[in-house]
């Protein structure tokens, strides 16, 4: 199947979720999302039978103040309540299996050797996309030569040669099909990196350096906002991924990476 027909393929099997869900556009949200909706029908089939189990008991006390019970019938009665509660155990403890083997699969296995890289930082009250550059290695950062309003936000060194052809975005902007591995990081207190159509959820901690893969699958625009109260301007920390053709990606990176050149070759000639 070409890019077009997966790209399609994941807008058709969108279009069959809950209107109350975001749409998901990650490969890996498809099934989370069978997990989760296949989890609520069961709750609620769980949840009407413990109100009718609720109504039987009074109802039961009732015809039993009338006549008598005999001891057969009792313990027919407590055997029927063991093998409900047992079926129950059952019940929860495969919804905790199935969730852990999904919970495994996709945080415990690392992304592939060509996954993307791009690196998300979070700071009061911004969220920042580092691209590598052509060399595909990310240069060193020092705090002291972060300057957002010189157009270095996150303190990149420019003594550092692989940090030569970095730039950083104020949207992600991801190819469709490919495989991303994000690095996060946070600059000062605990942010939560929260991608609702695409079903993720990490937070960035001061002091750690996390990682987050998945493949996005669908075009479009998907906002990224912050998930943890990180201070007064918590409501302004929103950002944008905007998956894109692989195509419309290489144009855009290529552009990015001539001005962050340029930038870089400006920065220079003044020292």
């Amino acid at each position: 199947m070409n890019q077009r027909g997966a790209i399609s393929g994941a807008h058709a099997a969108m279009s069959h979720g809950w209107d109350w869900m975001p749409a998901n556009g990650s490969r890996h949200g498809f099934v989370l999302d069978h997990l989760m909706n296949g989890d609520l029908v069961l709750l609620l089939g769980l949840l009407l039978l413990a109100h009718l189990l609720l109504l039987w008991g009074p109802l039961r006390r009732r015809k039993a103040d009338h006549g008598s019970v005999s001891a057969a019938h009792s313990r027919k009665i407590f055997t029927v309540e063991i093998a409900a509660l047992c079926a129950l155990c059952l019940v929860y403890a495969w919804m905790t299996l199935d969730a852990q083997r999904l919970w495994a699969t996709d945080r415990y296995t690392g992304p592939s050797p060509a996954a993307l890289q791009v690196e998300v930082v979070g700071t009061q009250f911004h969220w920042y996309f580092r691209y590598p550059g052509q060399d595909a290695a990310f240069g060193h950062t020092k705090p002291e030569l972060a300057d957002p309003a010189g157009g270095n936000p996150l303190g990149i060194d420019p003594a550092d040669a692989a940090g030569h052809d970095d730039f950083v975005s104020s949207v992600l902007v991801l190819p469709a099909g490919r495989e991303v591995d994000l690095t996060l990081r946070s600059q000062d207190v605990i942010h939560g990196f929260f991608i609702p159509g695409m079903r993720l959820k990490q937070d960035a901690v001061p002091g750690l350096v996390l990682h987050l893969h998945f493949t996005p699958v669908s075009a479009g625009v998907f906002p990224i906002v912050c998930s943890q109260l990180c201070g007064m301007g918590h409501e302004h920390m929103q950002a944008s991924l905007r998956v894109v053709s692989p195509a419309e990606y290489t144009a855009w990176l290529a552009g990015r990476e001539r001005a962050a050149a340029a930038a870089s070759a400006a920065a220079g000639a003044g020292q």
